[in-house]
């Protein structure tokens, strides 16, 4: 999975980086949380508001999400590229906002947990630019906290709910 899923080639002035989370609830509870496009807040918690600017949360959809305060950025407007209900495979890519994190695109998967004890594996890959001013680690570090934090918030979630 993470070659055909998180195997990005970024451009020169972008980085890449993939997160993994470990939740101890079954994949289908996981993936009912997180293929929300329409809800991100529910395990987004740096999240405040989403709205629908187009679509219904479907592939196609765009969303307007308002960040909490003290995020370096307020609004980032996103675009649901593929749903993959089958593979548990969400991919969406920032058009545009105010936030940092330009270019930026997602690839999230979730998987079954190896050994057959019923948990879940979040997988979450992005490629984003670099800014102009920061280097790669910086950008890396900066977007692998703040999806580190989204991730936890998931598991912590999924977890409550099983």
């Amino acid at each position: 999975m993470i070659s055909l899923h998180h195997t990005h080639k970024p451009n020169p002035n972008q980085c890449t980086s993939l997160v993994v989370q470990n939740v101890n609830a079954p994949l289908p509870l996981v993936w009912s949380v997180l293929r929300r496009f329409d809800q991100p807040q529910a395990y987004k918690k740096l999240v405040k508001k989403c709205t629908m600017l187009t679509g219904t949360g479907g592939v196609g959809s765009v969303r307007e999400v308002a960040m909490v305060s003290g995020m370096p950025g307020k609004i980032s407007r996103e675009r649901l590229d593929q749903l993959d209900e089958e593979n548990h495979v969400m991919i969406y890519t920032v058009i545009e906002g105010d936030q940092r994190l330009e270019n930026y695109q997602s690839t999230t998967t979730v998987h079954e947990e190896d050994g057959g004890g019923g948990g879940a594996v979040v997988m979450e890959s992005y490629v984003v630019d670099v800014p102009e001013g920061n280097s790669e680690e910086e950008t890396r570090i900066f977007a692998d906290t703040v999806l580190g934090c989204h991730l936890r918030y998931l598991a912590a979630l999924s977890e409550k709910l099983a």
